[in-house]
C-alpha cells in the first residue's frame, strides 16, 4: 500500500507538500476505510485551484516513470513551478509491503527527464544515484564497467527496470512488490474528455465494450441501482458497436440522450468492471456531474472495493461520517494536505456533523 507521498517544484507545488496516510486514528466505525493502519479510503476537498488534481497526477509520475502505460497528453507541460525550471521536482514515495518499509525517490528536470534516484528497503540503502555517483548494495553483484555506465546514465534508464529487467528475482521480490503495484494504479476523470492513466494499455470505446462482453442487462441493472434510472435497453447480438434504448417503445441511441452525468456513471461502470486488478485508484473531479445522492451511493460502491481508492471532490455532503470518518476526509489548501482530525483542536466523534463543522471554519489548514 501506498503509506506515505511527497512532491517539490511540481506545477503549482512550488515547496514541499506531504501526504501521510499513516496517521489513522483510533475511530470504531467506516473501519473499512483503514487497513493495517494505512487509511485506504479517502475524499480530498479544497477550494477552486489549491492543486487538487496537480496532486493526484504527482502521485501518478511514477506509472510514466517505471511502466510504459499509456502517456496522457500534455502531462509534461509546465512540469515544474513557474519560477522552478532551473529546479529539479522531487518525488517521495513510502510504500509498505507484507510489513515490508520500501522509500523511493528521485528527481526529474522541468522536461519530465530523470536525474537523481534512490532507494531504501527497511532502512537499508539499496542504491542511490545522483549526478555523477552511483552506489549500489552488494546483493546486486555488478561489474565495475556496468556501475560507470549506470553513473553516466546517459540514456536516463531508471535503475528499478534496470534491476528488475536484469536479475532474475523472485515472485515475493520487493521490487516485483513494487513494480506489480505500479502497474497496477489508475487515474482517471470524466470531464469536457474521458482521461486515465495505468491500469489499462488499451483504448476502448464504451458501448462496444459492454455488447461485446454481453454487459448490456448488468449495465441496465446498474443504472437502475446506483442513480434510479430505469433504462430498458434493446436486445444487442456480438457484432454491434452501439447502445440503444426504448423511449416509449421508440429505439433511441443511448449516446444521444443520455445526461452528461450518465455518461460519467458509463465511464465509471467500465472501470469498475476492471478495479478488482487495481492497486491504488484516483478518480478526479469524480462527481462533477452527479446529484448530491447520486454521489453518495457511487462512494459507497466504490468504497466496497478491495483496492486504495481516493478521489477528488468540492461536494461537503460527503463529508459525513455516515459515509466516512474525520482522518479519511483532507482538506487541500496553501500548499498543505491534512486530514479533519488534524485540522482542528476540537474532538470529532461519530455524532459530529463533520460538514457543518466544516462551513463553520473548524478546520483551519
Amino acid at each position: 500500500m501506498l503509506a506515505k507521498f511527497a512532491v517539490t517544484n511540481f506545477r503549482g507545488f512550488e515547496t514541499r507538500i506531504e501526504w501521510d496516510l499513516t496517521k489513522s486514528r483510533n475511530y470504531d466505525f467506516n473501519n473499512f476505510a483503514v487497513k493495517n493502519g494505512i487509511i485506504k479510503n479517502g475524499i480530498i476537498y479544497g477550494p477552486n485551484g489549491c492543486g487538487k488534481s496537480n496532486f493526484g497526477l504527482a502521485i501518478f509520475d511514477i506509472v510514466y516513470h517505471l511502466t510504459q502505460k499509456f502517456v496522457k497528453p500534455h502531462f509534461f507541460h509546465n512540469y515544474t513551478f513557474a519560477t522552478g525550471q532551473s529546479k529539479l521536482v522531487m518525488f517521495e514515495y513510502l510504500f509498505i509491503f507484507d510489513n515490508q518499509v520500501i522509500e523511493y525517490t528521485y528527481s526529474k528536470d522541468f522536461r519530465g527527464v530523470l536525474q537523481e534516484e534512490k532507494l531504501i528497503v527497511d532502512k537499508k540503502m539499496i542504491f542511490n544515484r545522483r549526478l555523477g555517483s552511483f552506489e549500489i548494495d552488494l546483493s546486486f553483484p555488478m561489474d565495475e564497467n556496468v556501475k560507470y555506465n549506470l553513473t553516466k546514465n546517459a540514456n536516463n534508464v531508471s535503475i528499478i527496470n534496470f534491476l528488475i529487467s536484469t536479475y532474475p528475482l523472485e515472485q515475493d521480490h520487493y521490487l516485483i512488490k513494487l513494480q506489480n503495484f505500479v502497474n497496477s494504479m489508475l487515474w482517471f476523470r470524466s470531464l469536457e474528455e474521458k482521461e486515465f492513466i495505468g491500469l489499462e494499455t488499451n483504448i476502448y470505446l464504451l458501448d462496444e465494450y459492454i455488447i461485446r462482453n454481453n454487459l448490456v442487462k448488468d449495465f441496465e441493472n446498474f443504472l437502475t441501482n446506483v442513480s434510479g434510472q430505469g433504462f430498458t435497453f434493446l436486445e444487442h447480438s456480438p457484432g454491434e458497436k452501439i447502445l440503444q434504448v426504448y423511449i416509449k417503445g421508440v429505439p433511441q441511441i443511448f449516446n444521444l440522450i443520455a445526461s452528461t452525468g450518465t455518461h460519467a456513471l458509463t465511464l465509471l461502470y467500465f472501470w469498475l468492471k476492471h478495479i478488482n486488478k487495481a492497486s491504488f485508484v484516483f478518480i478526479d473531479e469524480f462527481d462533477a456531474f452527479y446529484h448530491f445522492d447520486l454521489s453518495f451511493n457511487v462512494c459507497a460502491e466504490l468504497f466496497k472495493q478491495n483496492c486504495q481508492l481516493f478521489m477528488s471532490s468540492h461536494n461537503t455532503y460527503l463529508m459525513t461520517n455516515d459515509l466516512l470518518r474525520p482522518d479519511c476526509n483532507f482538506i487541500l489548501k496553501d500548499n498543505t494536505i491534512k486530514a479533519l482530525c488534524d485540522s482542528t483542536d476540537k474532538e470529532l466523534r461519530e455524532g459530529h456533523n463533520i460538514e457543518k463543522l466544516y462551513r463553520g471554519g473548524t478546520f483551519q489548514i
